[in-house]
């Protein structure tokens, strides 16, 4: 991988975790590296599912895929909150 798609995974990574975190209601105690990871797995994932069902090559923008993105990236947000919320309680 080069240093262009490096930088471009961390900025797509950073709007996909940032729209997770939107989508999912409450405060989050989530980093904002954290937030990017998310956003990185959540954008491969969604990828990869789009790929699967066949609407990951589309004219235009792909608005499946990136709403998968979108569904991957507020599940982890929300499975990493609730996890830290409750080692916290412990």
């Amino acid at each position: 991988m080069e240093i262009t798609g490096l930088i471009s995974a961390i900025i797509f990574g950073a709007v996909i975790g940032g729209l997770g975190r939107a989508v999912v209601p409450g405060r989050h105690q989530l980093s904002m590296v954290v937030t990017i990871l998310v956003g990185i797995v959540a954008a491969v994932a969604g990828t990869g599912v789009a790929s699967l069902i066949g609407v990951a090559e589309t004219a235009g923008i792909d608005w499946t895929e990136l709403a998968l993105q979108v569904i991957f990236a507020g599940g982890g947000v929300t499975l990493l909150a609730r996890s830290r919320q409750h080692t916290n309680a412990n």
